[in-house]
């Protein structure tokens, strides 16, 4: 009795284990078939290269740089993104890495699963990070930091590093997976238009803007003399006329001298 009891508890762990197998491998990214690989990557928000899910990244970078790749997401995706970044021989100590994702407002987003900042010591030949990032929702209160619809910005950079490994060669591996795709959900609101950074805020100055001349109105003779806005002037100004007015009053009154 106890070992039929056994053997069918055996049965149904081999079950779940066939079943959660395929669902574990689907959840994986995977590069999309006949995807265009980018072997380029920006060095800041505004210069982001642009990818898309399943499009496989390879660059070659010096430890030290930051790098800037952008993709889009709709409501209800899911996305993972990993990244591979092989050392060369002969590093002096460990270091640690980073990748960040932020959203068309430059929040920074957090991630639910994925080693997102490792460290390794000098004798490891790669490291690998990764980030799932939350399901985009199709609308959020204002104050809140939820994925919404559009533009996302990737981020990997080295936070931690001896100074002597500073400028060495690097081989970056990234990819950005779609793992799950609920559509738009039933929330009581709607994104008006998506989050994408404005990269094209206003023009460039190719030269150096020169001032125009001030016209030369100014009589040379009167340069001499303070604003009319001083109190001093007025004063005087009224001092002269009230001069004027007792001269001519005092004309106006005086009697004739007799002969």
């Amino acid at each position: 009795m106890r070992s039929a009891l056994f053997r069918s508890l055996a049965a149904l762990v081999a079950v779940g284990g066939a079943a959660l197998a395929p669902a574990a491998a689907v959840a994986a990214p995977t590069p999309s078939p006949g995807a265009t690989p980018v072997n380029r990557a920006g060095t800041s928000f505004l210069t982001a290269t642009p990818i898309s899910a399943g499009q496989p990244v390879r660059v070659d970078a010096s430890i030290g740089d930051h790098l800037y790749w952008a993709f889009s997401a709709t409501a209800g995706q899911v996305h993972e993104i990993t990244a591979t970044v092989t050392f060369p021989k002969g590093r002096s100590g460990a270091s640690t890495w980073t990748v960040d994702v932020f959203d068309g407002l430059r929040r920074r987003q957090a991630c639910t699963a994925g080693a997102q900042t490792p460290t390794v010591d000098a004798k490891a030949s790669s490291v690998t990070l990764g980030c799932t990032l939350r399901e985009v929702r199709q609308w959020a209160e204002p104050w809140s930091a939820d994925p919404l619809p559009g533009s996302y910005v990737i981020r990997l950079s080295v936070t931690d590093l001896p100074e002597p490994d500073l400028g060495a060669p690097v081989d970056v591996d990234l990819l950005v997976g779609e793992i799950a795709d609920r559509g738009a959900s039933a929330d009581d609101g709607e994104l008006a238009a998506p989050l994408v950074p404005n990269t094209k805020a206003g023009t460039v100055l190719n030269a150096v803007p020169v001032a125009e001349p001030e016209a030369d109105d100014a009589d040379p003779l009167t340069d001499w003399l303070p604003d009319l806005g001083s109190r001093w002037v007025w004063t005087a100004v009224g001092g002269v006329l009230a001069a004027v007015a007792g001269v001519f009053g005092f004309a106006l009154t005086r009697r004739p001298r007799r002969r």
